[in-house]
């Protein structure tokens, strides 16, 4: 017999809410020409270790994990992920602030400002 060969669609590591995909689409709506996307990412800085970045990227990476939007292509830095599994990143608007946000579950403690996270 045949083995089963479905394959399983494994789940992206970081789930996108509505208004962070519609601010992806207003981010790409604005980016340079040779932009192919948006990229988080977790470099060393902060009080705690570990920040949130977002940036225009130009070319993918080999370990990048890609996520499609309907705005366009969202990149996960590939050394990040393992940082960021599980986690829920929104876009969020007051009449004070305005900014991407993270429900981070991997993060074991975060700095009074709110701009780093430890893991």
């Amino acid at each position: 017999m045949m083995a089963d060969t479905k394959t399983r669609q494994i789940p992206a590591a970081v789930t996108l809410t509505e208004g962070a995909e519609a601010r992806i689409a207003d981010l790409m709506s604005k980016a340079p020409a040779d932009a192919i996307g948006v990229k988080l990412s977790t470099p060393r800085r902060g009080c705690s270790g570990l920040a949130y970045s977002v940036d225009y990227v130009t070319e993918e990476a080999k370990f990048d994990e890609k996520i499609e939007t309907p705005g366009g292509t969202f990149y996960i830095d590939g050394a990040s992920v393992l940082y960021l599994v599980g986690s829920v990143m929104d876009w969020v608007e007051d009449d004070f602030t305005a900014g991407f946000t993270f429900e981070n579950p991997n993060a074991k403690g975060a700095c009074g400002c709110g701009e780093s996270f430890m893991v």
